[in-house]
């Protein structure tokens, strides 16, 4: 054990409670004190930054909402009404949403960040959903968003109708896994439905042979914003910010961060296990245990907005919890 690890060690077990007896957030404070490399690291400014982008693969009915609700729900975003607002208010996160590729064009408002890399994405059941050039430039916009500003800790989400598909095709072709077994219900598909979307993307699986990388795969079957989200997990663990991953579409691109850059592994808080199929399987690859259950859905990155409060308290436990001699408190007796 090197002196750090010694150190943060006697720490964390010299507050004033039984060794180990927080669990979760214990190991959340020193995986902290780890990547700041401090003994008393800080964890104050986030923000939760929402990447949208739509999908060409929704014009094929795979998703219970029509294609023109992305851009709808921006303009939500931006009116402050979502979900991912009143979480991001209530957690004192500052909310980034960015334009990746909605159809319709530029927004042409102060509260989106517009780095679109086209009308959405090629439906593809016909077709490449991006080019590779589309995907270096998406994952190297996504570093650079994952850099900026002045944050302890970024959390991610999406919103781009399609984008449980485009994450369903980009875990069968990374894992593995038979679609049948990562392919959910989305926004809401009936079983009918449900079952026209698994037979789509097996016949999208079917255009595309042999093994892929995780940047084909994102240029076979990806969209911008997982592509892009993927860059800024990078860029965020790059800058020793901790990540705090929602739930299906960005563990995907958590997963894939992860394989193209390994080290930014270890930055990266699994927040909630989503009801999506295939959230698990996503978990599973990547060896996680998410911190919440509580049968989210939606996306929009209010997982991981809700687990900020988490991070935050750990590390205030490591740095404002008396030890037993500050305390003036008794410690274990020799019969334990």
């Amino acid at each position: 054990m090197s002196d750090f690890e010694d150190a943060l060690k006697r720490k964390i077990d010299s507050k004033t409670k039984p060794v180990g007896s927080l669990g979760r957030i214990e190991a959340l404070a020193m995986r902290t004190a780890r990547l700041q490399r401090k003994l008393d690291p800080e964890m104050e400014r986030a923000c939760l930054v929402i990447f949208a982008g739509d999908h060409g693969i929704a014009d094929e009915g795979v998703s219970a909402y029509p294609a023109e609700v992305t851009r709808q729900m921006v303009l939500n975003f931006a009116g402050g009404g979502a979900a991912a607002n009143v979480f991001a208010r209530a957690g004192d996160l500052d909310l980034h949403v960015v334009n990746a590729g909605v159809r319709g064009g530029s927004f042409d408002l102060p509260q989106i960040t517009e780095q679109s890399l086209g009308s959405g994405t090629v439906s593809f059941l016909k077709a490449p959903a991006m080019s590779a050039p589309q995907v270096v430039d998406a994952l190297e916009r996504g570093i650079s968003i994952g850099s900026a500003g002045d944050y302890h800790a970024m959390a991610f989400g999406e919103m781009g109708i399609g984008n449980t598909a485009s994450a369903s095709m980009l875990v069968h072709r990374l894992t593995k896994a038979p679609l049948k077994d990562v392919v959910g219900r989305g926004t809401g598909l009936n079983s009918a439905g449900l079952l026209n979307k698994v037979e789509i993307l097996e016949k999208a699986s079917a255009r595309v042979s042999g093994t892929l990388s995780p940047t084909a795969a994102l240029s076979e079957f990806g969209g911008f914003e997982i592509a892009m989200m993927a860059g800024a997990m990078i860029g965020a663990a790059q800058a020793k910010r901790m990540v705090l991953v929602d739930g299906f579409i960005a563990s995907t691109a958590a997963m894939i961060a992860g394989q193209i850059e390994p080290s930014c592994r270890d930055a990266m808080i699994f927040c909630t296990l989503s009801t999506e199929p295939g959230h698990r399987l996503v978990l599973d690859a990547v060896g996680a245990k998410p911190l919440l259950d509580l049968g989210l859905r939606l996306g929009e990155g209010t997982g991981a907005a809700l687990a900020w409060p988490l991070l935050r308290s750990a590390v205030r436990m490591l740095n404002e919890m008396a030890s037993f001699e500050e305390a003036g408190v008794s410690g274990k007796s020799d019969l334990s």
